[in-house]
């Protein structure tokens, strides 16, 4: 169906916003760290981010749910849990006074986030390659269905 491969391409333009807004705050934080920036502004430009963020991120795992892509639902629920438990305590943003105490920290939740979101990519790459396949191979209904756990 053609519909799984425009899913899967949603779910790629999703998961690349996600990586280049956590690596615009790793940047950020280096930048920081190496004092090219001061610590108004790259707090600033992170706590930009950091909402828009959390809610792609919300919307890409209740995708997930609703399409019934079970495995990737339950891949993606730890950290959607993780951003809804900072924001609630209302510690998702950078504090400017407190930002050099914190910015190992921050560096280490950023890149285990930006690992995990490359993961992702590799899962949703094979998956969109997996439904073009089925998609040109398919002449009567039925491709061919590998991987069905994705």
């Amino acid at each position: 169906m053609a519909w799984e491969v425009i899913l899967w391409v949603i779910f790629f333009i999703l998961n690349i916003s996600l990586i280049a807004a956590n690596l615009y705050q790793i940047v950020c934080l280096t930048d920081l760290e190496a004092d090219y920036m001061n610590p108004y502004d790259s707090s600033s430009r992170i706590n930009a981010v950091v909402i828009p963020e959390m809610l792609i991120h919300g919307v890409f795992c209740g995708l997930f749910l609703v399409t019934g892509h079970w495995f990737m639902f339950i891949l993606t629920l730890p950290i959607t849990i993780y951003s809804a438990m900072l924001y609630s305590k209302r510690r998702h943003l950078i504090d400017v006074t407190e930002v050099f105490r914190s910015i190992d920290a921050e560096k280490k939740y950023r890149i285990v986030k930006l690992a995990f979101y490359l993961l992702l990519f590799v899962l949703i790459i094979i998956r969109l390659v997996i439904e073009v396949v089925n998609n040109l191979i398919d002449d009567d209904e039925e491709g061919v269905h590998l991987f069905g756990i994705f």
